[in-house]
């Protein structure tokens, strides 16, 4: 049964989902939503995400928003597949969720607030609009004490929950991207040894690197 994805190639939360669904070589289809005409805030829309954003899916007769509950849904129906992205122990399982609690509470918060002021406004205000730089350098502030935390527990570990490759991965590789590609912070990551090499590793996945293609040829 094909997986029908209602988001953007473009949009990090919709390629969290297609990151998860390529790493369990599930087929799926895309139902492009266009951000741009607002299509995500219409009533049709509405019905299958109440709070208009992508993605939502459909599986079956089953359907769900929110990419991190999606890739969880995902990740636990098929973990028989062999892609252990949950973990494999009650204990490595506990460390996958507090690590998506990190990304999408410290780490999330503060790479789409920057992407706000850096990209997003601008784009939707036009020349006029001018940067909140005392905002920028409040999330940039923050942005690199959490990553020092992600540098020290790297130094441990060789993925986030343990030494496999799991959602907790998983989760950062859209925001990351955006953040060393789009947002000019590359040295966030570089500049710490531990975390570029995590980083390093995580965006070489073939899954990963699928994702990162289809979203160039939807540009």
């Amino acid at each position: 049964m094909v997986v029908k994805v209602f988001g953007a190639l473009k949009s990090v939360c919709s390629q969290r989902v297609l990151a998860c669904l390529i790493e369990l070589g599930e087929d799926f289809e895309v139902i492009n939503v266009d951000l741009d005409s607002d299509e995500h805030k219409q009533p049709h829309f509405l019905l299958r995400q109440p709070f208009g954003q992508v993605p939502a899916i459909e599986d079956g007769d089953f359907k769900l928003f929110e990419s991190r509950a999606i890739i969880r849904y995902l990740a636990t129906k098929h973990q028989e597949r062999g892609a252990k992205l949950l973990g494999t122990t009650v204990e490595e399982r506990a460390l996958v969720d507090q690590w998506l609690e990190v990304e999408a509470h410290n780490f999330n918060d503060c790479v789409f607030n920057l992407a706000l002021q850096l990209m997003i406004l601008p784009r939707i205000l036009g020349k006029g609009h001018q940067t909140d730089l005392a905002i920028v350098r409040t999330y940039d502030a923050k942005l690199d004490k959490v990553l020092d935390v992600y540098d020290r527990h790297l130094s441990k570990n060789r993925y986030l929950a343990g030494g496999s490759f799991t959602l907790a991965d998983l989760s950062h590789l859209p925001a990351t991207m955006a953040l060393v590609e789009d947002l000019g912070r590359a040295h966030f990551i570089t500049g710490r040894k531990n975390l570029n090499a995590w980083w390093q590793d995580i965006s070489s996945r073939p899954a990963w690197k699928r994702v990162v293609q289809c979203s160039q040829l939807a540009s």
